[in-house]
C-alpha cells in the first residue's frame, strides 16, 4: 500500500476545492431558485391563483334537512371544513407523510437534499404536505424528464412558501385533503372517499379507517382495498398506525388493537345513477344549467360556471326521507303490480292481443343502442335483424335486482316493453315546495322522466276542473242530477256523447258528490254542457297545466294529457283556499365559497275561489269516504281526512291516483312505455289498483315519521268568510223542496 502524504498547503488547496464546489452548489441553488422566482422555467402562480386555487370540485345538491342527494362532477370532490374532518385523519396524515409539518414553514430542510435526489432519481414520495399541496394544484403533469422535474420542483418550492405564507397549517391541511385521489370509480378528497369505503362522513372516520384512507395516498391503484387488499393492510399497519403511535397519537395498547381489526370496508361504488333520487337530480341539473344561461349568472372574471367543475351548492326543496319512503313505496307495490301485470298476459299471444305490437318492437329496436351501433358499423338491415335474433347476454332490470341473461336481443326489448313504469310526484300545496320525486321505476336502465318531460292521458283526474267550474257559477255538490248518457253538440262534429261502464253505473238520480265519487261519465258530461269547454280549459290553464287542452268536451273526462308535475300541482289550488304556487323545487344556488347566485321566488296566483276550493275539497274527500278511492280506508287504514281522484284512461292505459290533505298533495302515474300495452281488465288496470296503493305507502311512512310534522288528524281550513255552500244534503234537500235548484242556476248562467 502505497501512502501518499500531503502537506499542509495541498491539504489547504484541497479544502478549497471541497468548499468552493459546495459554494458553487449553494450558489447555482439560490441563482435557481432566484430565476425560478422571476419566472425562467415559467410563470408561477399569481396571488390571485393562490386564493382561488383550481380544482374541479363536485357541485353539491343539498335536501331541505341538509342531507347531500348527490352530486354533478368530473371528479367526484366534495370539499369539508377542518372541523369537519377527524383527528384521527389529520393524525394519520402529519404521522405519515409530514412529522414536523407544524415546524417548518414549507420546506423541510433537514431532509430537502435527500428528497431532491430521491425525487429526481427515484421517482419516491418524501415532499412536506405543503409541497404535495403544491404539485396536486399547480403542477397538473408531473414530467418524468429529470431536468424538467427538477424545474417543477422548483416551482413546488417557492409556491409551498408561498402557501404557507397565505394560510394557516389548518387550511392547508384541508385544501391537501380536500384535492388528495383516492383511486376507485373517480374518488377525489376526503368527503367522497369515506363515503366510497365506508359509507361515513369524515368526521365520524375512527383511527384504522384513517389510518387505511391515508395508507392509500401515495398510490391509490398500487394500494387499492379492492384489488390489492394484502399490500394496503400492510401498510396501514407497519407505516401509518405505526408512525401514529411513535408520534403519540395512538398508544401501545391502541396500535395492537387497531392493527388487530380487518380493512372493514363497507364499500360503496358511487356513480351519477347511485343514490336517492336520481330522475330528479338530472332534471334539476337540466334546470340549473337553464337557470345560469337565462339569468347570465357567470364567474367574476366573465366565464360560465361549469355545474361538473364548480362545486356550486344547489338548495333544493325535496326531504331527504320523504323521498325515501317514496321510492320505497313505489318498490314495495311495483313489485307486486308487476307480477299481477304478467300473470294476466300468461298464455296470450302478444302479437295477435296487442294493438300493433310489431310494430312497437320495431320502434324499440330502432331506438336501442345496439341498432345505433350497428348502424354506425354499416351492417345492412338484414345483418341487423339476424344480430337481433342472435341470444347474447343482455343486462336486465327486474325488481328482485340486476341480471344478465342469455337471450335475443329482441326479446329483451319484448320484456322491456311489458315493463309497468311509474312516477309520483309530492309538494306542499301552501309553499309549492316539492318534497318528493321518483321520475321511473330504474334510472339506470330508464332514463326518461315520468313527473316532469313525461305527458300522458290523464282521464277522470280531470273531471274535478269541471266539477270546480260548475260549483264557481253556484251548482251545489249536493244537485240531484238524472245519471242518464247525455249528448253534447258540437259544430260541424257529431255530438259528443261518452259512455259509462254499466257495471259501474250509479242509476237514478244522483248528487255531483255521489257522481264524482264514483267517477261516473254521465252526470260529468251533464255538467260539462251546462258550463261548456271554454270555461273549463280556461280554468285547467289557471291551474297550471302547461301542455295542450282544447276547448273540446271531451276534456271533461280528461281526453288531454298532462305531466304528473302538472296535475299535482293543479290540484294542490284545492287544498290551498284556491291559490296555485308554482311547484318548487330549487331554493338557491351558492358557488363554492357561499355567495348567492340564484335565490327562486315562485309564481302565486289566485287560480279559483276559496269557497270554491273548499267544497271541491269537501268533495274529493267523497271519493275516498265511498267512492272509486275507498279501497285507501278499508284496504290500507288511512281514514284521516283525504280528498283524492282516481284516473283510468280508455284500455286502461293509464292508471292514476291524485291525493290531497292540508299539508301535502302527491300523484301517481302507472303504465307501460307504450300506450297500447295495458291491463287487459278494467278491475286490475284502474287506478285505483295501479297507482292508489303506491299513495298509500308513502304516507303510512310519512303519518308513521312524527318528526316530518305531517299531521294525520288535521282537517283541511274552511274558507275565511262564511260558507255560503250547503254541504249538508238532507238539509240542502229541504231548502229546495218544490223547487228546482237546476233550473233557477241555469237561469243565473243565462241558459
Amino acid at each position: 500500500m502505497i501512502v501518499v502524504k500531503l502537506s499542509q498547503q495541498d491539504i489547504r488547496r484541497y479544502n478549497g476545492y471541497i468548499w468552493k464546489f459546495f459554494i458553487s452548489c449553494f450558489l447555482l441553488v439560490v441563482l435557481l431558485i432566484v430565476g425560478t422566482y422571476f419566472g425562467i422555467f415559467g410563470p408561477l402562480p399569481s396571488f390571485r391563483d393562490l386564493e382561488n386555487p383550481k380544482s374541479n370540485q363536485a357541485s353539491e345538491i343539498i335536501s331541505s334537512d341538509k342531507q347531500t342527494l348527490g352530486t354533478y362532477y368530473v371528479e367526484n370532490r366534495s370539499n369539508v371544513t377542518y372541523k369537519e374532518i377527524s383527528p384521527n385523519v389529520i393524525h394519520a396524515l402529519v404521522a405519515t407523510e409530514d412529522e414536523r409539518f407544524y415546524e417548518h414553514s414549507g420546506i423541510d430542510f433537514r431532509r430537502q437534499f435527500t428528497i431532491l435526489f430521491l425525487n429526481i432519481f427515484k421517482s419516491q414520495g418524501g415532499s412536506t404536505i405543503t409541497q404535495q399541496l403544491a404539485k396536486n394544484l399547480f403542477t397538473e403533469h408531473p414530467s418524468r424528464n429529470k431536468i424538467v422535474r427538477f424545474t417543477q420542483k422548483m416551482k413546488e418550492w417557492i409556491t409551498a412558501v408561498n402557501l404557507e405564507r397565505r394560510y394557516t397549517k389548518e387550511e392547508i391541511i384541508t385544501m391537501y385533503l380536500n384535492k388528495v385521489d383516492f383511486g376507485a370509480y373517480n374518488t377525489f378528497g376526503i368527503k367522497s372517499a369515506a363515503r366510497t369505503y365506508f359509507n361515513t362522513t369524515p368526521d365520524k372516520l375512527t383511527p384504522d379507517q384513517a389510518a387505511m384512507l391515508i395508507a392509500m395516498i401515495n398510490g391509490p391503484g398500487y394500494y387499492s382495498p379492492i384489488n390489492h387488499p394484502d399490500r394496503l393492510l400492510n401498510r396501514r399497519n407497519y407505516v401509518v398506525l405505526t408512525q401514529m403511535a411513535k408520534l403519540g397519537y395512538l398508544s401501545e395498547g391502541q396500535l395492537a388493537e387497531f392493527k388487530s381489526k380487518p380493512l372493514g370496508l363497507h364499500f360503496n361504488r358511487i356513480t351519477h345513477n347511485d343514490g336517492p333520487a336520481p330522475y330528479f337530480r338530472a332534471v334539476l341539473k337540466r334546470e340549473v344549467q337553464k337557470i345560469l344561461q337565462d339569468e347570465s349568472i357567470v364567474r367574476a372574471d366573465g366565464t360560465s360556471y361549469d355545474l361538473d367543475r364548480d362545486g356550486l351548492k344547489i338548495y333544493t326543496t325535496i326531504n331527504y326521507t320523504m323521498q325515501q319512503y317514496a321510492e320505497e313505496a313505489q318498490a314495495e307495490y311495483m313489485r307486486q303490480l308487476q307480477v299481477q301485470f304478467n300473470d294476466h298476459w300468461k298464455g296470450y299471444s302478444l302479437y295477435k292481443s296487442i294493438k300493433n305490437f310489431k310494430l312497437l318492437l320495431d320502434q324499440g329496436m330502432h331506438r336501442s343502442d345496439r341498432y345505433k351501433a350497428d348502424t354506425l358499423q354499416g351492417m345492412s338491415a338484414d345483418e341487423i335483424k339476424k344480430d337481433f335474433n342472435t341470444p347474447t347476454k343482455v343486462d336486465l332490470f327486474t325488481w328482485k335486482g340486476d341480471t344478465t341473461m342469455t337471450m335475443k336481443p329482441i326479446d329483451s326489448i319484448v320484456y322491456s316493453k311489458l315493463l309497468l313504469r311509474n312516477s309520483m310526484m309530492s309538494m306542499d300545496p301552501t309553499t309549492g315546495y316539492i318534497k318528493a320525486w321518483v321520475g321511473g321505476i330504474n334510472f339506470e336502465h330508464f332514463k326518461y322522466d315520468q313527473v316532469k318531460y313525461g305527458t300522458r292521458q290523464v282521464g277522470s283526474t280531470a273531471k274535478p276542473f269541471t266539477y270546480s267550474v260548475a260549483i264557481d257559477n253556484g251548482y251545489s255538490p249536493c244537485l240531484k242530477v238524472d245519471n242518464v248518457p247525455v249528448e253534447i253538440d258540437i259544430p260541424g262534429q257529431p255530438p259528443y256523447s261518452p259512455r259509462q261502464s254499466q257495471s259501474d253505473l250509479q242509476p237514478g238520480a244522483i248528487t255531483l258528490r255521489t257522481a264524482l265519487a264514483f267517477s261516473q261519465n254521465y252526470v260529468t258530461a251533464w255538467v260539462m254542457k251546462q258550463v261548456g269547454p271554454v270555461p273549463v280549459m280556461n280554468q285547467i290553464k289557471k291551474m297550471g297545466i302547461t301542455s295542450e287542452v282544447g276547448p273540446y268536451p271531451s276534456i271533461c273526462l280528461g281526453s288531454f294529457n298532462a305531466s304528473v308535475f302538472d296535475m299535482t300541482g293543479a290540484y294542490s289550488v284545492f287544498a290551498n283556499h284556491g291559490i296555485w304556487t308554482e311547484p318548487t323545487f330549487i331554493l338557491r344556488i351558492e358557488d363554492k365559497k357561499g355567495n348567492v347566485l340564484y335565490t327562486h321566488r315562485p309564481r302565486v296566483t289566485q287560480a279559483m275561489n276559496e269557497q270554491t276550493a273548499y267544497v271541491m275539497t269537501y268533495m274529493l274527500k267523497g271519493v275516498i269516504e265511498n267512492g272509486t278511492g275507498s279501497r285507501l280506508t278499508y284496504k290500507y287504514g288511512i281514514r284521516n281526512p283525504v280528498g283524492g281522484k282516481t284516473g283510468t284512461t280508455q284500455d286502461n292505459s293509464d292508471g292514476w291516483f291524485i291525493g290531497i290533505t292540508p299539508q301535502l298533495v302527491t300523484g301517481v302515474w302507472t303504465g307501460c312505455e307504450d300506450r297500447d300495452i295495458h291491463f287487459r281488465s278494467t278491475r286490475l288496470g284502474e287506478g285505483a289498483n295501479t297507482a292508489l296503493p303506491i299513495f298509500a305507502g308513502f304516507m303510512k311512512r310519512v303519518y308513521a315519521n312524527e318528526s316530518l310534522g305531517i299531521k294525520k288528524n288535521v282537517d283541511f281550513d274552511p274558507p275565511k268568510s262564511p260558507l255560503t255552500v250547503t254541504l249538508d244534503c238532507s238539509a240542502y234537500d229541504q231548502q229546495e223542496q218544490g223547487q228546482n235548484p237546476a233550473s233557477d242556476v241555469d237561469k243565473k248562467l243565462g241558459f
